[in-house]
């Protein structure tokens, strides 16, 4: 895709961890902590979003030292049978708040059945990071995967916020 593109953006969030509902366990599927600033993050996350148009997957050398170097950032990869599937991304923004900044499948793992339990890892990881959370929150794009909001919602995150933008 080239040039900018109509998007619209929905926010969710989920406020307790009771309002997780996990999916059905996949074999083989686990998440890996990893540091913040790992060389897998950029790669990853480019094959995660090059096929959605997400804006990191045309960053610059100086735009990922910048993200790379956040205070407050923490990621998991997600694999499958010990294979790099996706990752996860969380910035913490103070006051218990967690965003997912990043959650995705890389492109050989899209349509295998492992999404929704990856994201129940994921989410269950936001939960469990080293400090007080309260809430839970991440956007996505009607531009991204048609399953991405409806995984959202089946996973317990309800919509607060629906806006246009560009992407």
């Amino acid at each position: 895709m080239l040039g900018r593109v109509e998007e619209i953006v929905t926010h969710l969030e989920m406020t307790s961890r009771a309002d997780l509902r996990p999916a059905p366990p996949v074999p083989g599927v686990a998440v890996e902590p990893i540091p913040a600033d790992s060389p897998l993050v950029r790669p990853t996350t480019v094959r995660i979003g090059e096929p959605y148009n997400w804006p990191s997957s045309r960053w610059s050398d100086d735009d990922w030292e910048w993200y790379l170097s956040r205070e407050g950032r923490h990621c998991v990869l997600i694999r499958h049978l010990g294979e790099i599937a996706g990752l996860a991304d969380y910035q913490s923004h103070g006051g218990g708040e967690v965003e997912i900044t990043t959650f995705g499948l890389v492109p050989e793992y899209v349509g295998k059945g492992i999404g929704g339990y990856a994201l129940t890892l994921a989410v269950e990881q936001a939960w469990h990071l080293p400090l007080d959370v309260r809430r839970v929150w991440l956007h996505t794009s009607d531009l991204d995967h048609p399953h991405a909001l409806p995984n959202y919602h089946r996973r317990g995150f309800r919509t607060f916020r629906t806006a246009r933008g560009q992407r």
